[in-house]
């Protein structure tokens, strides 16, 4: 904590202003790069969009739909230029958890009914995402341990890895179908290779042409010339549509209703806006600027409602669009914005040719993403982060992958760290004793006192070998919490049960507030109260 003698605060440069005007002359931006950019995002994104919705066991058309609706809305309104959003894998796999409990609730459930179901769950998810937003909620997004995020994106990583696994079933759709086998299974298992091959290695020849969408061109000319019999998008599910139609979820209104789908939609907008942060912060780091998460998160939140009702799954911040889209050179507005329309241009007009896409191409797609999303350099790490930290990232992949409740996984995997942090730091506090020229003795507190440290703190105090006046200088420590109050009223009344007077020095203003406001039920002398004013955060 730094204390600052003056009230000085933070400003956001100014040139953090000028993003939400897209055609403002002053703005430098580059029409171009911002253009090739968009359409280079558009088109790796068609691959992922009909991919993840297939993962969610929905349409995919509620995919490509989420995909330009998110994109349009969060390119305008976002807090983030150049970041690009649409449907996800965290997204699909929430989703995925909730069509499940639907068919178990109602076997005879329709793909319509689940379809509404789904639709009333994003619009509710994005009214959860504007209150936070609103209640600026953003900036505790800084609050999540690298742990947590590793173990977040590991399991995120090895649920989409086993979501592909039906693929290789004869009937992708049915889960009681058997495995493939034979002449099948040979062939199938030989365009996604080849497609997760070329994925792999185009990006080391040319960053020109996008590895994703090369590769499902390439193993569609191989399907198509030499006329081999395999899975296409087009055999599950049609894709042809128009523009977004409205539609207003059509589900029963009741209390019994809410319950079921409420506790998805608060895994929906924790899960979007966890994603959608991380990336910022990701894509801050990349351009030298900063993102506003609160704006974000209502801009994420805004996009969501839309999307429920113009038919899409709803979706987030999508990081490995988001850095194609920056790593093309695009920083502004209009990249994303040409990514949604030219995306919607080919739902309306080149639905023929997408539903004749091969399954074993979106396999070996979503499996490089799977690799991709992985953070391989967290092994690297076991044998250099603590012990705890190892911990808590082994738990939050393992809550993730089982019970596949994202939000859960990271929510839990905070307190963890929190209580580890707080262990850790209840034992630093120690005390430094000296007796100055009038015979009173002195406890310089170091470490800050709260609830975890109160026992450590009470047994560096000799109240029957004290002398008559003791000092506690609080210059190195802070008072936290109530808890900390409530041990010095204590304190103060164990010594002057034994005749003694304790005073305490160098509180901080924070902390002789707390005092202050506890002033009715603590009995505590405070020697000297400086005012310190504290570094403080208007970003956001």
């Amino acid at each position: 904590m730094v204390f600052l003698p003056t009230s000085n605060k933070f400003s956001r440069p100014r040139t953090m202003h000028k993003y939400f005007n897209l055609f403002d002359l002053k703005q430098k931006v580059n029409y171009r790069t911002e253009v090739l950019s968009g359409l280079t995002v558009a088109m790796a994104l068609i691959p992922e969009a009909v991919a993840f919705a297939l993962i969610a066991g929905l349409s995919p058309l509620t995919g490509l739909y989420a995909a330009f609706i998110m994109g349009i809305v969060t390119a305008i309104f976002g807090g983030r230029p150049g970041m690009i959003s649409g449907a996800t894998g965290a997204i699909a796999v929430v989703f995925f958890g909730l069509v499940t409990s639907l068919k178990e609730i109602n076997p005879s459930i329709t793909v319509d009914e689940i379809t509404q179901y789904v639709f009333a769950t994003v619009v509710l998810a994005g009214i959860i995402q504007i209150l936070a937003g609103l209640f600026k909620l953003g900036k505790f997004m800084r609050l999540v341990p690298q742990p947590v995020i590793f173990g977040f994106v590991n399991g995120l990583a090895v649920i989409i890895f086993l979501s592909q696994l039906s693929q290789f079933t004869t009937d992708s759709t049915n889960p009681e179908a058997p495995w493939m086998s034979g002449q099948e299974l040979y062939v199938f298992m030989g365009l996604v290779i080849t497609a997760m091959l070329i994925i792999w290695g185009l990006p080391k020849i040319t960053k020109v042409i996008p590895a994703a969408l090369t590769a499902i061109l390439a193993i569609f000319g191989i399907v198509y010339f030499f006329d081999i019999p395999t899975t296409t998008v087009g055999d599950i599910a049609s894709i042809e549509g128009g523009f977004p139609p409205f539609n207003l979820p059509n589900i029963p209104l009741s209390m019994d209703t809410l319950q079921l789908i409420f506790p998805y939609a608060a895994i929906v907008a924790g899960v979007g806006l966890i994603e959608s942060l991380l990336t910022l912060n990701i894509i801050d780091e990349i351009t030298q600027t900063r993102g506003r998460e609160n704006k974000e998160a209502v801009a994420q939140g805004a996009a969501n409602i839309l999307s429920g009702l113009l038919s899409g799954m709803g979706g987030c911040a999508m990081i490995g669009q988001s850095l194609i889209n920056i790593s093309s050179g695009a920083r502004a507005r209009l990249s994303g914005i040409v990514a949604a329309i030219m995306l919607l241009v080919f739902i309306m007009f080149g639905s023929s040719l997408i539903e004749k896409l091969p399954m074993a191409a979106l396999t070996g797609l979503m499996i490089m993403v799977s690799i991709g999303t992985f953070e391989w350099a967290s092994f690297r790490t076991f044998n250099r982060m603590p012990k705890s930290d190892v911990f808590v990232m082994l738990a939050v992949t393992l809550i993730t992958v089982l019970l596949h409740n994202l939000a859960l996984a990271v929510l839990l995997g905070v307190v963890i760290a929190a209580l580890v942090f707080s262990w850790d730091n209840a034992k630093r506090i120690r005390a430094r004793k000296h007796i100055d020229d009038n015979g009173a003795k002195h406890y310089e507190i170091y470490g800050p006192l709260f609830f975890g440290s109160i026992a450590v703190f009470n047994e560096k105090f000799d109240i029957q070998g004290d002398p008559k006046e003791v000092i506690i200088d609080f210059a190195e420590s802070r008072v936290v919490d109530m808890s900390a109050i409530e041990a010095l009223n204590k304190l103060t009344e164990r010594y002057k049960k034994a005749g003694k007077n304790i005073r305490l020095k160098h509180l901080s203003r924070d902390c002789s507030r707390l005092l202050k406001n506890a002033e009715k039920i603590i009995d505590v002398n405070v020697l000297e109260d400086p005012t310190y004013k504290l570094v403080s955060d208007q970003l956001s």
